[in-house]
């Protein structure tokens, strides 16, 4: 059973509103994750804000997208990996990078590919990384500055991927064309 209330304008709680209206302007529409999220209006809050952190921070479109799809495809988010392809495609990312992402396949850069690696590791070992992988990752050209920001990138995408997973979030029509699998 799915107890999940996929909010509307008039069903939001007051708190949710102003973000859920911001949204509809920008997108002409509501994503079904922001409509779950409405339930929880810190929760709706907190993710918008880490969102809007992570794209004011150092990485460009090509390395915010490196880091979306490889946290929404390692955690096997149906929802995140087309609606981070469509917003890819509106950051005029190569859509070759964004296939290469959603089949699991190398990077066409090392600089991207140290990203993806030490991305993955975070993921995969709960932050636990070793200095050889830090060390590759400084040899690539990044900093601390960056790892930092891959575990803030990490925790906007756990909020979502474990929402869309537990509520079971339909593709918004907006997103069928990247659907993925």
């Amino acid at each position: 059973m799915n107890d999940f209330i996929f909010h509307t304008l008039d069903s939001a709680p007051e708190e949710s509103t102003a973000i859920l209206e911001g949204a509809q302007k920008q997108m002409g529409a509501i994503p079904g994750l922001y409509r779950v999220m409405a339930g929880s209006p810190q929760l709706l809050e907190g993710y918008t804000q880490l969102h809007q952190q992570l794209t004011h921070s150092s990485f460009n479109a090509e390395e915010l997208t490196v880091l979306w799809q490889t946290i929404n495809v390692e955690h096997e988010c149906h929802y995140c990996v087309p609606a981070h392809t469509a917003i890819a495609h509106a950051m005029k990312v190569d859509p070759k990078l964004t296939d290469a992402l959603r089949n699991r396949e190398p990077m066409p850069t090392p600089k991207l590919q140290a990203l993806q690696d030490l991305t993955l590791s975070m993921v995969r070992n709960r932050g636990h990384v070793d200095t050889a992988e830090l060390n590759a990752f400084y040899q690539a050209g990044y900093g601390p500055q960056q790892v930092l920001e891959i575990i803030l990138g990490v925790s906007q995408k756990v909020i979502s991927n474990y929402v869309n997973h537990v509520a079971k979030t339909p593709v918004d029509p907006m997103f069928e064309a990247f659907a993925w699998q």
